[in-house]
């Protein structure tokens, strides 16, 4: 993760009772406190958490994990609550970012409006894509770090916004490697396989992995997957292939995250790219 083991000292307000120790003493973080930065923490067994009021999952051994998308506030809020009754009221200062603008051209009408029919359909694929964004699990896998899942030019950054056939779409929510058709797609961190879909409308052929604590992550557009749904993946170990699936202008993975619903930029949490693309095995 860029900026690791960085100290990040917070504005704090003390609510009750008076201070045993300082919060450096009971609270850590590692991570980006940015627009689409991926935080996390650690405090003692028992604590409770709540990032702007809604509750913050905490593993049994302390770990936590907080988010910031996109567009998220200067300033959150981050409420903890000790097993010893202490509380404290941290105000967290999040840096703001400038994103790129896109202009694709050429792609079929009715990828970029699509008709009644279409629109039910990808419905149905937000719905299973959003009951695993929702599934808080366990799982602290997502401490053995991210890799790249594949290597190759960054053909899209997180945050940018596309415009379709002069159509201002939604902004980019992931980022995208260019890969040759068939490169070798590895699982960043482990986890949990939660979701494969062989052809969903917008992304083609696309997988999940939950990662833990609602640390989920996205693969899309793929040529091949070689995992099932349930299955245990370790870092590193394959999971499909790159393709040119779903709504494409060429072969590429989308590579997303997200915390619960909260879209993050993968790009933050992994070591620069690699310059030697990746090639099929």
């Amino acid at each position: 993760m860029k900026n690791i083991f960085i100290k990040i000292f917070l504005l704090f307000i003390v609510m009750a009772p008076p201070l045993a120790s300082t919060a450096a003493e009971d609270i850590s973080f590692d991570g980006n406190l940015t627009q689409g930065g991926l935080v996390i923490g650690a405090v003692p067994t028992g604590t409770k958490i709540k990032l702007s009021g809604e509750n913050v999952a905490v593993a049994k051994n302390g770990t936590f994990i907080i988010g910031f998308g996109r567009d998220a506030a200067p300033q959150v809020s981050l409420e903890i609550n000790y097993p010893d009754g202490r509380e404290e009221l941290h105000t967290l200062l999040i840096a703001s970012r400038e994103y790129d603008i896109q202009h694709i051209d050429g792609l079929p009408q009715r990828k970029v409006t699509p008709n009644p029919e279409d629109i039910a359909r990808i419905k149905a694929d937000n719905y299973k894509i959003g009951e695993v964004r929702v599934t808080i699990s366990e799982l602290t896998d997502f401490l053995s770090g991210f890799d790249w899942p594949v290597t190759g030019p960054i053909s899209g950054v997180f945050g940018s916004q596309r415009i379709l056939n002069g159509n201002p779409k939604n902004p980019h929510n992931g980022v995208d490697v260019a890969a040759p058709k068939g490169s070798i797609i590895r699982a960043p961190a482990s986890g949990i396989v939660a979701l494969v879909h062989q052809d969903m409308f917008y992304t083609g052929k696309t997988m999940m992995i939950n990662h833990g604590l609602g640390l989920s992550t996205v693969y899309a557009h793929m040529d091949s997957i070689s995992v099932n749904p349930g299955q245990i993946v370790k870092k590193g170990d394959p999971i499909g292939t790159v393709g040119n699936t779903g709504r494409t202008t060429g072969p590429h993975l989308h590579w997303g995250m997200t915390w619960k619903t909260t879209h993050l930029d993968p790009e933050l949490v992994v070591p620069p790219m690699p310059k030697i693309n990746n090639i099929a095995d």
